[in-house]
This record gives structure tokens, C-alpha cells and sequence, in this order.
């Protein structure tokens, strides 16, 4: 059980976020929470000066992502800019622990917060911290701890999956496959094993779409291209789904007759990732761009690129040799996706494998807001092979 929590993809991790004062104790309560010396602890007010993430596993939570976060009273020369990066973790965060300095009691800084978080609909517990030295009166919903010496600790985690159960009776875990899939229904996934392909291993899309077909009980069958056309002669019944890597698209289209539904990863983490319905609608946009147009490329990991990369070399090329347009192509990875779109034209992003649905969403939510288009490489990549129409097919069969 132990080594299954640990191989959790990142992005499938519950993302807490403790935020607070400088000197609140925050790091201190990351590495009593981790049971570890995850985070530099100092009297030094402003040690922590960047997000620091830990993966681990935390019961009764599960599997778990800690966010230490730099204090948000920073006036130093630096504190604008550390402000401003805690504050972006607030667009992947799914709960968040104030950690408050129970000797001084909540601050203005504390408050504001406190409605931030309101507003952005992130649920919250307030660490009171500090409980080992005279305490100011704590709020009624406030957990009281103590970081040096732990006590409070066990009670802060049953409060925080107690959250957290809250939070998913609101909002029911998404699937890559929906309820599409039954026992014994065959699927076939077509992943490629060109340049960029990671050695040894598969990117993770086809790997959580391995492990869910294997939930429902159906069967799984993973070919190369090359192979596609073997395996549906030797099918005594038609599949009851091909997903493809998108590149090989047009390829697989020409193999796989109509009566047997196609799909794409990047399609499928559209849904799942809760960005399809605005991908939908803005890919079409492309056509009505004028010449130099900003378009932005983003993906959501940072891999080392290759000479014949997707998003730099390959989609660029396909957009301007459809469209017969010139444009300007800026391109970001990870965590770097600009607050400010509007110098752009259109935005097209990668399936988001490396990040959560709330980091996803609140990007297309980002662009939605600004009136920029927002679209990601498989929809974009479907509609310019012609195929848009019948790689959403499929979707009606997958609502939950």
C-alpha cells in the first residue's frame, strides 16, 4: 500500500498550501506535520523566500503535496516579488492551513487572507500556532499546535481530511474514461515510440489511462502505430475505443475504420482536466487570426526538448503551413504561465498530465476572463488533420 501512495502522479495529490506571517512558524509546522526537516527553519524573519513543495504521504489524508510558502508581511527589498509567487500557488492550491502566531493573535495581513481565500473558494483551517507559550484567545474554528513541541499536530491532520471529505462530496473525483467503460470492453492505445518518447518508461497520460481501464475491468491493448493494422485484423469484435497519441493522428485515422470511435490523450485530459468545453469553442479561432499574431504555446512540465520538439518546432510549423500566416510563437513550461494574456491572440496549451485540475482550470479561467482564446495540442492538433468532428464522438458516451 505504502509503495502504491508513493508512485502517485504529482498532479493527483491533494496540494496544501500553508501561508502566513513571516516568523508564524510555518516552516516549523511544514516539518512537524512531515514528521521531517523539509523546510529551513530560522529566527531569521523571510528564510523561506520561495514555494517549497514536498510530496509525501500523510494519514488520513493520503497522498499529499506541502507547500511552504514565503510570509506574506515581507517588506524587504525582495518581499513584492515572494509575495507575488505565494500568491500563485493559490491557482493549484486545494486546501489551505493559515498558520497564525497564536502569542500575537490574527493580524490585518492574517484577515486579508482569511478573504482571499473566501473569494477563491479554498477551504481553510488556521493553525493556531505556538500553544507552548501564552496564548492570545483563539478564533472558535482554530486548531491549536505547537510546531516545537507537537502538540495539536494529529488533531490539524483529521481536521484537514475532514476538509478534504467536505470538499469531494462537492466535487466528485474526475476519470479520465467517465463511465464509458465496461468489463471486457476493449480499448486500444496507440502511443508511439518516436524521438520523443522518454526511454524506459511511458509519459504518464498513457499510464493513468492503462491504470483506469484496468479499474474498470475492460482490456487493454497498447501498439505502436506500425502495429495498429495487425491488431484490429486479429480483434474477432471491434474495440470500443482507440485513444492515440496526437502526433500520430492522421495516421491512425487512415487504420481505424468509422464505425470504431477515436480519440486522442490530450482529448480525453481536455475532459479530465475540466478545460474541454472552452478548448472546444476557441480552437476554431485560429482561422480568423491575422498575420503576427501572439500566440502563446504552454506546457505544464519542464522535459528537456528535443531538435524536433511538439511544442516549439512541430505545432508552429503545422499552424503556419495550415493557415499560410506568419505569426510570433512564445513559449513557456511549468509553473511559468503569465498572469497578464492580453498581448496575446491565442493560447495553446499542453494536456496538463503535470498539473492538477484546479492549476488547469484556473488557467483557461485566466484566459476566459482576459477574452483571449484557449486551447490545448490535441483539439488543436485534431481540428488541423480535419478530424475535430469525429475525435469528440466518443464523448458523449464518457458523461458521469
Amino acid at each position: 500500500m505504502e509503495q502504491t501512495l508513493n508512485q502517485t502522479p504529482r498532479a493527483n495529490r491533494i496540494h496544501i498550501g500553508f501561508f502566513g506571517r513571516r516568523n508564524a512558524g510555518k516552516s516549523s509546522l511544514v516539518n512537524a506535520v512531515t514528521g521531517q526537516q523539509t523546510a529551513i527553519v530560522s529566527e531569521v524573519k523571510g528564510t523561506t523566500t520561495d514555494p517549497v513543495e514536498k510530496a509525501m504521504e500523510i494519514l488520513p489524508l493520503g497522498p499529499v503535496v506541502l507547500v511552504d510558502t514565503a510570509g506574506l508581511d515581507d517588506s524587504s527589498e525582495l518581499g513584492e516579488q515572494r509575495i507575488a509567487r505565494t500568491m500563485e500557488t493559490l491557482s493549484h492550491i486545494q486546501l489551505a492551513i493559515l498558520v497564525a502566531d497564536g502569542t500575537v493573535g490574527l493580524t490585518e495581513t492574517d484577515t486579508s487572507l482569511l478573504q482571499i481565500l473566501k473569494e477563491k473558494q479554498i477551504p481553510c483551517l488556521i493553525a493556531w500556532n505556538k500553544s507552548d507559550l501564552p496564548q492570545k484567545t483563539p478564533p472558535e474554528a482554530a486548531v491549536s499546535v505547537s510546531a516545537l513541541t507537537g502538540k495539536g499536530i494529529p488533531r490539524l491532520k483529521e481536521q484537514l481530511a475532514k476538509l478534504y471529505q467536505q470538499t469531494l462530496q462537492n466535487e466528485p473525483a474526475p476519470s479520465i474514461f467517465g463511465k464509458a467503460l465496461s468489463p471486457n470492453d476493449v480499448v486500444i492505445l496507440v502511443t508511439p515510440l518516436d524521438e520523443s518518447a522518454p526511454r524506459g518508461r511511458m509519459i504518464l497520460p498513457q499510464v493513468q489511462s492503462i491504470r483506469e481501464i484496468l479499474d474498470n475491468l475492460a482490456i487493454c491493448i497498447t501498439v505502436q502505430p506500425e502495429q495498429l493494422a495487425s491488431v484490429l485484423d486479429l480483434l474477432r469484435y471491434p474495440p470500443k475505443l482507440v485513444v492515440t497519441d496526437s502526433q500520430a493522428f492522421a495516421k491512425v485515422n487512415a487504420l481505424v475504420p468509422e464505425s470504431i470511435p477515436l480519440t486522442s490523450f490530450s482529448i480525453l485530459f481536455a475532459r479530465y482536466k475540466g478545460v474541454l468545453k472552452q478548448a472546444m469553442k476557441a480552437v476554431r479561432a485560429l482561422e480568423t487570426l491575422p498575420e503576427q499574431s501572439r500566440i502563446l504555446i504552454s506546457e505544464g512540465c519542464t522535459h528537456h526538448r528535443q531538435c524536433n520538439d511538439i511544442g516549439t518546432v512541430k505545432l508552429p510549423r503545422w499552424i503556419q503551413q495550415h493557415t499560410g500566416k506568419p505569426f510570433q510563437f512564445t513559449f513557456t513550461s511549468g509553473n511559468s504561465f503569465p498572469e497578464d494574456l492580453s498581448t496575446y491572440q491565442m493560447v495553446i496549451h499542453c494536456g496538463g498530465c503535470m498539473l492538477n485540475q484546479k492549476e488547469m482550470t484556473s488557467r483557461s479561467a485566466r484566459a476566459a476572463e482576459q477574452s483571449v482564446p484557449y486551447t490545448n495540442y490535441g483539439l488543436l492538433i485534431a481540428y488541423l488533420n480535419g478530424l475535430l468532428e469525429r475525435s469528440l464522438m466518443f464523448l458523449s458516451q464518457m458523461e458521469d
